[in-house]
C-alpha cells in the first residue's frame, strides 16, 4: 500500500483527502465525515499537530505578548517530550487511528508541528521535529526523509493513463525571514523540485505547500466555478499571513518552473489560514492554476471568536468555510473526457465550495482564448501584491469602519435615552 518518496505504486487512486491545523487537544468530528467520503489517500497539509506553546494573550502588565507595548514573544518551543505526547494524543485520537486503517496517510508540516508559530531556517529544534515528525507518519527508517534537511517528498501512484503525482514540499526547514525576500525552498529543495516537475509526465500532479501559493484577488467571481475572492489577500494591516505573496521572487520563480517545464495536470493544495478558500491564477502558467486551501480541521476563525461575532464572521466569509473543514478530491478516470471535482467539506460532510474541471484543462493547449479574448482571463491575474491599497485593505476598511458606526450608534443611543431621561424627572430631584 505504501509509496516510498520517489517511489511509485500501481494502486489507481481516485479519491484523495487533504486537511491541516488539527489541535490535538481539541475535539476532531471531522474525522468521521473524512471517513465517509472514503479516501484512499489522506494528505496532511502542516500544523498537525500544535506542538509550541504560549504565553496568555497580555496588553498590560509585566509581560505584554500582544499590543503595540508588546515585549515578551507570545510563543515559545516545547520540549521534545512535550512535543512527542502532543504527537501521540494526535496519533491515538480514535476517528484519525480508523482512518490510518483504510487510507495510506502522508503529509508536511508547517510551524506549529515544526516547532515554532512562524518560524523558519533560524529555529533551532528542527531537526528533534524532522524526526518525530516523520515517526508520526510512520515513515519508514530506510526513508530518504530522514537523512536530509527537510521532509520534502514525492510519490507516484496509478499505472499509465491514470498517474497521479503528489509533491510534498517543505517550505520551514530553509526559509528566510518573512518580508526578507529571501529562499522558502531553499537552492537543494529547488533542485529536487526541478528534477521532480520535469521529470516523467503524470495526469494529475499535486503540489502541497504548506502555506498558500496563489493569493489573489478576483474582480468577478465565476458562479460556474463557484470560486471566490482570496480573503488572504486583503487582510493587512490587521494581521499578515504567511504565504508565498510575502516571497515575490520564490513564486515568480515557482511559476516559471511549472511553465517552463510545461506539465500539464498541476493544481496546488495548502493549508495555514483557518478558513478554506479556492483561488484561480490565469497568468503563472499556459493553463490555469488553482490553489485549494483547506484550513482547519480543528482550528476556525469562526471559532476563534465569541459566538456573538461568528455570525459576522461567517457573513464576512460568505461562501468560504469559516469553519472547520477539509478537502475532498474525487478524478473519474472512467469519465470521456477524465474530469476532476475538487470541495471543501463542512464537519457533516457537506460541500460548501468547490470546482469541477476536465483534466484536459489543465494543459497548455486547453487555454480558451475567446474568454481571454473576452476580459475574463483578467479577473483572475491581480495577485495581492499588485493590488492598489484601497483594495489591498479593504477588509480593515469595513472593519474599523463598523466599529466606528456601532460606537457612533452606541453614543446617539445613549445620548437619547439620557435626554428622555431628563425630561421626566422632576427638577427638584435633579437639584
Amino acid at each position: 500500500m505504501a509509496a516510498s518518496p520517489c517511489g511509485a505504486s500501481e494502486r489507481i487512486i481516485s479519491r484523495i483527502a487533504f486537511g491541516s491545523c488539527a489541535n490535538q487537544s481539541a475535539p476532531q468530528p471531522i474525522w468521521n465525515a473524512i471517513i465517509d467520503f472514503d479516501p484512499q489517500l489522506f494528505i496532511w497539509l502542516g500544523d498537525n499537530i500544535y506542538g509550541d506553546n504560549k504565553h496568555p494573550s497580555k496588553l498590560f502588565g509585566k509581560e505584554r505578548t500582544i499590543g503595540p507595548w508588546k515585549n515578551v514573544e507570545r510563543f515559545f518551543p516545547a520540549t521534545e517530550q512535550e512535543m512527542l505526547k502532543r504527537y501521540e494524543m494526535a496519533k491515538n485520537n480514535p476517528g484519525y487511528s480508523k482512518l490510518r486503517q483504510s487510507a495510506q496517510v502522508i503529509g508536511t508540516w508547517d510551524d506549529h508541528d515544526y516547532g515554532l508559530n512562524d518560524a523558519g531556517k533560524e529555529f533551532s529544534g528542527k531537526d528533534t521535529s524532522q524526526r518525530l515528525l516523520l515517526d508520526f507518519l510512520d515513515e519508514p527508517q530506510e526513508s530518504p526523509r530522514r537523512k536530509q534537511a527537510g521532509v520534502y517528498a514525492s510519490y507516484l501512484f496509478g499505472p499509465k493513463g491514470k498517474q497521479v503525482k503528489v509533491i510534498l514540499l517543505d517550505t520551514r526547514y530553509h526559509r528566510d525571514p518573512v518580508f526578507s525576500d529571501g529562499t522558502i525552498l531553499g537552492e537543494a529543495q529547488w533542485r529536487w523540485l526541478e528534477a521532480e516537475i520535469k521529470g516523467p509526465e503524470s495526469e494529475v500532479t499535486i503540489l502541497a505547500s504548506s502555506i498558500q501559493v496563489t493569493a489573489l484577488f478576483i474582480l468577478q467571481a465565476e458562479w460556474s466555478y463557484k470560486v471566490i475572492s482570496n480573503l488572504s489577500a486583503t487582510t493587512g494591516p490587521m494581521f499578515y499571513m504567511e504565504s508565498w505573496g510575502r516571497f515575490p521572487k520564490e513564486r515568480l520563480r515557482l511559476y516559471k518552473l511549472i511553465n517552463d517545464s510545461k506539465r500539464h495536470g498541476l493544481f496546488f493544495i495548502s493549508g495555514d489560514i483557518h478558513f478554506g478558500e479556492i483561488s484561480r491564477y490565469d497568468c503563472g502558467c499556459r493553463y490555469s492554476l488553482y490553489d485549494i486551501t483547506s484550513s482547519g480541521l480543528t482550528q476556525a476563525v469562526e471559532k476563534a471568536v465569541p459566538p456573538p461575532l461568528a455570525f459576522v464572521v461567517r457573513m464576512v466569509a460568505w461562501l468560504t468555510p469559516s469553519r472547520p473543514n477539509f478537502g475532498a478530491i474525487e478524478i473519474d478516470w472512467d469519465a470521456v473526457p477524465q474530469r476532476i471535482k475538487v470541495e471543501l467539506r463542512d464537519e457533516t460532510g457537506d460541500p460548501v465550495t468547490g470546482v469541477d474541471f476536465l483534466l484536459s484543462e489543465l494543459h497548455p493547449r486547453s487555454m480558451n482564448m475567446t474568454y481571454r479574448e473576452k476580459g475574463g482571463y483578467q479577473h483572475h491575474c491581480s495577485l495581492e501584491i499588485d493590488l492598489p491599497w484601497i483594495l489591498r485593505y479593504r477588509l480593515a476598511f469595513v472593519f474599523f469602519g463598523t466599529i466606528s458606526v456601532l460606537v457612533a450608534a452606541a453614543a446617539l443611543l445613549a445620548y437619547i435615552i439620557v435626554s428622555i431621561s431628563m425630561k421626566f424627572i422632576p427638577k427638584n430631584i435633579l437639584f
